[in-house]
Order: structure tokens, then sequence, then C-alpha cells
């Protein structure tokens, strides 16, 4: 039996995106391996994804999806761990956070997830790949594994754009979603209409702009994210002549003469940025060189940020980049999040590929 496509949307349904922190079910995965993305044939990055996915393993169960050639070698990896499943999945890249479902929950704890249209970053006006279509296939594949119903978008989104506070409110940046490469027939308003009907929100605050040199167009979650209700962590620095600084700076404006959706003014939290990092010529060289792929040099900078973590079970799983900043961001999100235990793991391998934590896991909560 197919995974079952709703008509209606999930508001219609009475369904909508819930918070991060609520429970988990399990963190999703994809091993990476493009080597026109991934350097020395993405092994550096696969080790540290052994790493990422045992640390989230800590907290709750992971599913990894893996391509048939790799399965047997990725199986030996973890077959000691109890709490991580290996699943064959084809894909054309390793970030499900924006391939995979976005999942949804009712009032009666039912799960559903969305199944947005993926376009690699922006297609062929930009974006990262030139051939996606395995990527747009994630998210029906995990729907159906999981046996859970599918709502189709009619609407181009990544899963980084968004950040929610299972409230009501939404986090999102105008770089990307107004970007004439995702959804050029729509206006600032239609795609308002769009996220309320699939996500079950009721407000949208839309910060100006993301992380410099975030190749997706700036996604949010490498910018801010919600911490609790009517809470934002904010990536900041100091650097006035850092570009940074008044991409930054703007947000902080933005956000403090906004209220969320139940009326209630936002308490911005400062976490750095560190670095600024850069691609070495060395790590440039690694990556192979292919045709429609974004191209990878030597000098460009890195789209580094400690938004982007993922929530776990009990824990808070953070990049670190040998960076003096590490330290003072790790103990600033436990301080603000004392209930989780934070984590930290290199993430300048992940960082290399374009992302970090965030953007290669999706978390799926648990039916109440």
């Amino acid at each position: 039996m197919g995974t079952l496509t709703l008509l209606k949307t999930p508001k219609q349904d009475g369904f909508c995106m819930p918070a991060e922190w609520t429970p988990h079910e399990q963190t999703w995965l994809i091993w990476p391996e493009r080597p026109d993305n991934w350097r020395e044939q993405a092994q550096p990055a696969q080790t540290a994804f052994v790493t990422l996915v045992k640390s989230i393993a800590e907290f709750e169960p992971v599913s990894l999806g893996v391509s048939a050639k790799s399965y047997e070698h990725v199986y030996s990896l973890f077959e000691n761990e109890t709490n991580v499943r290996i699943i064959e999945l084809s894909s054309d890249d390793a970030w499900v956070r924006d391939t995979g479902p976005t999942f949804i929950r009712n009032s009666a704890g039912e799960v559903r997830g969305i199944d947005w249209i993926f376009n690699a970053w922006g297609g062929l006006n930009g974006g990262l790949y030139d051939s996606w279509a395995l990527d747009d296939q994630v998210a029906q594949k995990i729907l159906q594994i999981e046996k859970l119903a599918r709502y189709r978008a009619d609407f181009i989104l990544e899963g980084g754009a968004i950040h929610v506070d299972g409230e009501g409110t939404l986090l999102t940046t105008e770089t990307c979603l107004l970007n004439p490469n995702r959804n050029p027939h729509l206006s600032r308003s239609d795609i308002e209409d769009k996220l309320r009907e699939y996500l079950g929100i009721e407000k949208v605050l839309w910060i100006p702009k993301g992380i410099v040199e975030d190749e997706t167009d700036e996604h949010v979650d490498n910018m801010a994210c919600f911490i609790a209700p009517a809470e934002v962590l904010l990536a900041w620095t100091d650097d006035q002549q850092d570009p940074q600084y008044a991409a930054s700076m703007a947000a902080f404006e933005y956000l403090s003469q906004q209220t969320d959706a139940k009326g209630r003014a936002l308490k911005i939290h400062k976490i750095p940025v560190p670095g600024p990092l850069y691609m070495t010529d060395e790590e440039a060289a690694g990556v192979m060189v292919q045709a429609g792929s974004q191209p990878r040099q030597g000098g460009n900078r890195l789209a580094a940020s400690y938004v982007n973590f993922l929530f776990c079970n009990g824990g808070i799983v953070m990049p670190a980049f040998d960076d003096p900043m590490d330290k003072i961001a790790a103990d600033l999100l436990s301080k603000l999040c004392p209930e989780h235990k934070i984590v930290q793991i290199p993430g300048r391998e992940l960082l290399l590929g374009g992302g970090n934590i965030h953007c290669l896991t999706q978390q799926q909560p648990i039916k109440k």
C-alpha cells in the first residue's frame, strides 16, 4: 500500500508544525556521498557524520538513509548502535532538512508529513546542482516507510528556510522565500497564505537577511531560531567591519519591533558567530569539479554559525569550529536551555559541504 496523499491542506485538517523542542520519535539523516560537494570522496565528512549520528543517538533513535552501494559499509559502522536504523534510500545529497518531510501534528497527537517541492535551492537559477529528482522523492519515501499520510505541497520550500515556535509564529528570511528562484509567481502575501495553510501558523516574521555567503539564499536556520515561545537566538558579531554585522543588526532591529502570534514582545539572545572562517586551497582542491554543481574555491567564506544546532530529547547537538567562540556559544546555550545537555561536535567538515547539523537532520515528533 502506498502513502495516502491527502487533498485538503493541513490547516483544514487541524494540523500544525510543532516546535523543535517538543519530544521526538526519532531524527532522520542521509549519508553524505556526493564527491562534487564533499571533499576527498566525502570521507572526512563521513567521519564527522559518524560522530553526529552517534551523538544524536545518545538522546533518541536515528534513522539513517544510505545509498545501495554504501549500505554494507555504513551498516558495519553502526551495527553495535541499538538506537540507529540504516535504511536504503536513494538521494542526490544529504540535506534531509530540506528534502525530507516537514512533520505536522494535530491536537489528538496524530502525525502526518508535508512533501514540499524541492528544486535544489533555486533550480536552474542559482541552484546548487542541476539534477535533483531523487531528492524530490525523499519526503515521499520517508512518509511511506513511516506509514504516515502525506500532503504534497504546490509550493517550493526547504525545511531549513523556516523555524516555528509551536504557538503560531514562523520565522524566515526575505532573501530566501522572496527569491524569484523559489516561487516567482507568488507575492509575499501569497507566500504567507501558503505557510498558514500548510504549517498551521498565524504570523510570519520576515528577517531581512541571513548569514553572509550562505549558498541556500540565506536560510533562517543558520541565522536565527526559537529556543522557547517568544525567545529568539540570533547569530551576532560586534565587528562593524564584518558584512555580517549589518545583516545581524538589521535582524535585531526588525525583531525588536515585532510581536509573536500571541502578541508577546520577543526576547532576543545574541550568540556570536565564529571566525570569519574560510575554505582553504587544500579543502577546495579535494572537491570534484562537475558541471552544474556549485564550484568550491580556496578563500571562499564559510557560512559558519552556532545557530545551526538540533534540539534532541533532553539534549542539544551543536557544531564546534576549533574557534575561541566555541565555548562561549556552548556556555550561552547551556544557560538558555538548562533542561538540555549541550554536546558540541566538530562541525567544519559538515560546514564545507554548505550547511551544518540542523541542515543535515529532520526531527519526527512523537505521536501523543
